[in-house]
């Protein structure tokens, strides 16, 4: 007991965003219609956040997963990469990176599915591992070796997710690359100076409220 709570106590972040997700899975599970109940528990849907002001969506949406293998995948994911990042960065550091992702990762894919239904993590996910992309571009010098090995490990990786997202139609690779590029420019910020979190905070809430009216525009179009 003592050893999974010393554990815990050395990544809580990660645990408890494994674990929010993880339970709101299994309930979602209990629904006879799992597609119904994952827009009833909160899925992103463009016109339901950007028409009718359900933001809490982007939040929600983050912890939902469509089945078995998704979930596993995303934790296994999640689990790999948090771990890494909880340790470098800040706990408001590291949660501000995680949701920013989300939402950027959100609005993408609205802005590329207009009328899809999305679910995961995967865009706070990709966000966490450009998170470390910008911690080593900054810290490069000091990395060396490990910098170089690094990169490698990240071209791989972005090789190997965008073959399976080309591969499996259901997978959203536009929100990755939204989470991939809010994580990698809040890394790079926080880890030139820590104090700069706030700033990266408010001009990508600024950003993000730009994004929503600008989203916004477009489904006016279609509405009137």
């Amino acid at each position: 007991m003592n050893n999974n709570l010393e554990k815990f106590k050395d990544i809580p972040l990660t645990y408890s965003l494994m674990a929010v997700s993880i339970l709101l899975f299994l309930i979602s599970t209990i629904s006879d219609d799992m597609r119904e109940g994952l827009f009833v528990a909160g899925a992103l849907h463009g016109y339901s956040v950007v028409v009718k002001g359900e933001i809490y969506r982007l939040v929600t949406s983050t912890f939902l997963h469509s089945g078995g293998t998704h979930i596993i995948m995303n934790m296994l994911s999640l689990y790999i990469v948090g771990k890494m990042v909880e340790k470098l960065f800040s706990k408001i550091a590291y949660l501000s990176i995680y949701f920013i992702s989300a939402f950027f990762g959100a609005f993408t894919s609205i802005y590329m599915h207009l009328d899809g239904v999305a679910v995961g993590a995967s865009g706070a996910i990709f966000g966490l591992f450009g998170a470390l992309a910008g911690f080593a571009f900054v810290h490069k010098d000091k990395m060396q070796e490990q910098f170089k090995a690094f990169i490698k490990d990240f071209g791989l990786l972005l090789i190997i997710n965008a073959g399976i997202g080309f591969a499996i139609p259901s997978i959203d690779v536009s929100a990755h690359v939204g989470g991939l590029v809010a994580g990698m420019i809040g890394g790079f910020i926080i880890a030139k100076n820590p104090k700069f979190v706030w700033g990266y905070i408010v001009a990508s809430l600024f950003l993000l409220i730009v994004f929503y009216n600008y989203l916004a525009s477009i489904y006016a179009k279609f509405i009137f």
